[in-house]
């Protein structure tokens, strides 16, 4: 991919290479060219393939369910409608099993984010030649050289977007957190939370301990969710890449990797949801 004969290396780094864009020190807001340009933009490049891609999905789910809703009858229902109407009931019941709280957005959110996750995780099944060899094609049409094109297809392998996901998900526990138990509460939870004592001034005492502890347990929470989705996606790819280059084996070993994976994108799009479930859950409880 880097050239007309790449060394494996370059193959494989080409493949793991997002197309990012941003405010270079030399030339300006441009598309990087190579990883050391990406790297130079600083924190605020973005990549235009996974915001492309996890975009266009999400829209792809939002339309199909509408459609669905719109169009749902009482009568025998089609394919799709049974697909989606086994969807939201599933969704339905992991979300009443686990959150006893009072919110009408959680239904829909674990829907959205089960739904969402799994389409940008199924992304990783497309042979990992087809979509970056079509956009060097397309970025050639426009004067770009072919070996400066990089094109990652699958969002949940850049860790950008898994923490992204996640972050927003910790900013709704904290929130429920603060609505269901008030501020008092949430820092109460922070600093009399593990180790308490009827006696106010040995609990004084255990204040430092217990916030430490609790923020850490708080902070771990996204970083966790996002990097176990990454992790295992990432992972993925690298295999598919590595199958991709030996060549004559290629689809013996691809199609058995590939239905095993199957499984792999299911259950972490179900991981993803439920510790999102789970807490929100713990953020309005009270203790």
């Amino acid at each position: 991919m880097a050239g007309n004969n790449p060394t494996p290396t370059e193959y494989i780094q080409h493949h793991l290479q997002n197309l990012t864009f941003g405010n270079h020190p030399e030339h300006g807001w441009s598309i990087a060219h190579s990883a050391e340009e990406a790297a130079e933009m600083g924190f605020w490049a973005v990549h235009l393939d996974t915001l492309g891609w996890s975009i266009g999905l999400g829209l792809m789910f939002m339309l199909l369910f509408r459609k669905v809703a719109q169009s749902a009858t009482t009568g025998i229902p089609g394919g799709v409608q049974n697909f989606v109407e086994l969807m939201v009931e599933f969704v339905d019941n992991s979300v009443k099993d686990t959150f006893h709280g009072k919110s009408q957005l959680i239904a829909p959110l674990s829907l959205t984010i089960f739904c969402w996750v799994f389409l940008m995780n199924l992304m990783d099944l497309v042979p990992v030649d087809v979509l970056p060899t079509l956009a060097q094609k397309v970025g050639a049409m426009f004067g770009a050289d072919p070996a400066h094109v990089y094109f990652k297809v699958v969002p949940t392998t850049d860790v950008n977007a898994t923490l992204g996901m996640s972050l927003s998900v910790f900013a709704l526990i904290i929130f429920y957190t603060i609505r269901e138990k008030g501020f008092s509460g949430f820092i109460g939870e922070l600093t009399l939370h593990p180790f308490n004592s009827p006696n106010k001034l040995v609990q004084a005492l255990f204040v430092p301990i217990n916030f430490l502890l609790e923020t850490v347990t708080l902070i771990a929470k996204p970083i966790s969710l996002g990097l176990r989705l990454f992790g295992n996606l990432y992972a993925g790819e690298l295999i598919f890449i590595l199958i991709a280059m030996i060549g004559l084996w290629q689809l013996p070993l691809h199609f058995p990797w590939a239905v095993f994976h199957i499984l792999v994108i299911t259950l972490q799009a179900f991981i993803f949801m439920m510790l999102t479930i789970v807490y929100l859950a713990m953020a309005v409880e009270k203790h």
